[in-house]
């Protein structure tokens, strides 16, 4: 069983191999709450997930460790096994979905550990890696559904209760279940009055369809760039735990994640992989009652694919109306094109791009069109070059 002593205990395992991450404020996430972030993107191996497997670890009997270990992983908690097993001597091969972000592959290589890549998601590289196990007689280290992995996710709450004393609520994400569940054990056995909220990427809402139907259910698919908690199924313990200490499951779209994710960068100068955006992204967009509370958004991790990163700020950019396209309609004449340039200039719109081409059949003649990416500062500014340009006569056709 799940103890406060046994959390209590891989403290004190870990103390010597972690790192106490900082709380840090963060006044523009949501204006109308106090947001503070708890940086476990700044953790050895960019995430939370070294602590379970590490103390995992040490709990292993000589015969265990003496057999090598086998893992399954999205690509985090495939980091915190190899460099668990590479500081106690012990051999260690990972699988992970060959989906995985090339970084997390060559990061899991490079500390030590044997990468065996499986087609699918996750929870194929799960069969596989049971699959070997019977086969080879390997010790598996289970990424959630396990106590002492749990127990040390579990020393983040402690963290917290002795950093911010006084928090009202902490928001968590959830893949399979692993860090809410030694999170919100920890937290609420030492303070039942604050709140633990978890937040699901919407293409992956596992924990949060089996809470809300009462029993754990596997989703045909996932798809979301929180790759870090795209899973199919929690697991039993998991579903146990959330279920008796979290106080509400919300999700988030990938345009939700994205945003959140170039808040962060934009704001606090911290970069989160897509799972470790997924509290903030709930902060950001009220996903959960934040208004006038003292709130922990927990980033969980800061493994990010740099290959995605551009795509992600675009998206982040276009949610958040930092970035627009206007298409106008023209009649081809002199100064047009300099009349759009002056009021969208003297709006403070600056243009990225332009296109113009002359008008298809069935429009006018003396046609043409106008095509406009704009950097802008919200929705507000961009509906103010619009007003601005139809004022002027212009005609907008994507509205």
């Amino acid at each position: 069983m799940l103890t406060l002593d046994k959390i209590y205990h891989a403290k004190y395992i870990l103390k010597r191999v972690i790192r106490e991450t900082d709380v840090i404020h963060a006044p523009k996430i949501n204006p109308e709450s106090e947001i503070w972030l708890k940086t476990e993107n700044l953790q050895i191996t960019g995430s939370f997930k070294v602590r379970g497997a590490y103390y995992k670890m040490s709990c292993l009997s000589e015969e265990e460790k003496a057999r090598g270990v086998i893992a399954c992983s999205a690509g985090n908690h495939a980091q915190g096994v190899a460099l668990a097993a590479a500081g106690n001597g012990i051999k260690s091969i990972i699988c992970l979905p060959d989906g995985a972000p090339i970084s997390k592959v060559e990061a899991t290589k490079s500390y030590g550990a044997e990468v065996c890549l499986v087609k699918g998601v996750y929870d194929d590289a799960y069969a596989e890696a049971l699959r070997q196990r019977d086969e080879y007689g390997y010790t598996f280290i289970h990424p959630f559904d396990d106590e002492n992995v749990i127990a040390g996710q579990g020393t983040i709450g402690l963290e917290l209760i002795e950093q911010i004393p006084d928090m009202d609520a902490v928001i968590v994400p959830i893949g399979g279940g692993g860090l809410i569940s030694g999170v919100a054990f920890a937290i609420k056995s030492l303070n039942p009055d604050i709140k633990v909220y978890g937040v699901q990427a919407a293409g992956a809402p596992s924990m949060y369809n089996a809470v809300r139907d009462g029993k754990i259910e596997s989703l045909n698919s996932v798809s979301t760039i929180a790759d870090g908690i795209a899973v199919k199924e929690p697991g039993e313990n998991t579903f146990e735990l959330v279920s008796k200490y979290v106080d509400e499951i919300v999700t988030v779209t990938d345009d939700e994640i994205s945003a959140a994710i170039l808040a962060l960068m934009e704001q606090q100068k911290l970069v989160t992989e897509g799972a470790g955006a997924v509290p903030v992204a709930a902060a950001m967009f009220n996903k959960v009652p934040v208004k006038g509370k003292k709130v922990v958004c927990l980033l969980s991790g800061g493994n990010i694919d740099v290959t995605i990163l551009s795509r992600v700020i675009k998206r982040g950019l276009l949610m958040t109306g930092r970035n627009s396209t206007l298409n106008i309609e023209l009649i081809d004449k002199p100064g047009q094109l300099m009349d759009v340039s002056r009021i969208i200039a003297e709006l403070g719109g600056n243009v990225i791009s332009i296109h113009h081409e002359r008008a298809n059949e069935g429009s006018a003649v003396n046609g043409c069109y106008l095509r406009i990416v704009l950097e802008t500062r919200n929705y507000e500014h961009i509906n103010e070059i619009k007003n601005a340009l139809r004022d002027n006569g212009f005609r907008l056709t994507n509205d």
